[in-house]
């Protein structure tokens, strides 16, 4: 099998993250997910902990009331600007995590969770882009079983995530995160089992590559 890139969408509590690195210790790639940010430290020297505050902050920033504007050609921030990032800046952020996760498509074979990785990749024909979901009920329970928590605790928690993970991907790409017409294949874990959601992607995989 050629080089190829899996990324992976998924609501939270849907098991998604499960799924992604079951598939890739079949395929016997790498998986990454927080580590891009680490990649994308050592690439731009700007400490790690600026990607992630420039994640939450962003969240509460003004710029979510405006569309997405081109980004393309702006100046990437300095490491000499790295404590002082305006919500301004969170796009060249951004730019240096597209810049790593191109490389590392370019590079070899992996999965990659969220991060954007499906648009950032949706022009390249040997990338599956899929998407893991199940009802908000079972991921509430999931979550309250895994993080020990009231299962009311655990539907605030799943409903923040997944509102952060939308805000953050309609701001960056300007589409709507989840939509299934963003994706090559959804499937969903209240009907099929991790393994099987693993087979089906291996399936779907070989089928876009043509094998």
């Amino acid at each position: 099998m050629e080089n190829f890139v899996i990324t992976i969408g998924r609501y939270c509590g849907s098991g998604g993250s499960v799924v992604a690195n079951m598939l890739a210790e079949k395929l016997g790639i790498e998986v990454y997910d927080r580590k891009i940010l680490s990649l994308a430290s050592n690439d731009s020297g700007i400490n790690e902990e600026t990607f992630e505050q420039a994640d939450e902050d962003l969240r509460r920033s003004l710029l979510y009331k405006v569309s997405r504007s081109a980004y393309d050609g702006e100046p990437i921030i300095t490491a000499d600007a790295r404590d002082n990032v305006s919500d301004t800046a969170n796009r060249n952020l951004y730019n240096y995590q597209e810049r790593v996760i191109k490389g590392l498509a370019d590079s070899s074979s992996c999965v990659i969770i969220g991060r954007c990785a499906d648009y950032m990749l949706r022009d390249r024909y040997n990338v599956l882009r899929v998407f893991i979901s199940s009802t908000r009920e079972s991921r509430a329970e999931r979550e309250s079983k895994r993080s020990r928590i009231t299962l009311s605790e655990a539907f605030q928690k799943v409903d923040k995530i997944d509102r952060k993970r939308s805000d953050y991907y309609r701001f960056y790409t300007g589409q709507t995160w989840a939509d299934p017409a963003q994706y090559d294949l959804c499937l969903n874990t209240d009907v099929y089992t991790f393994e099987q959601c693993v087979d089906m992607i291996i399936a779907a995989l070989k089928v876009k590559l043509g094998e």
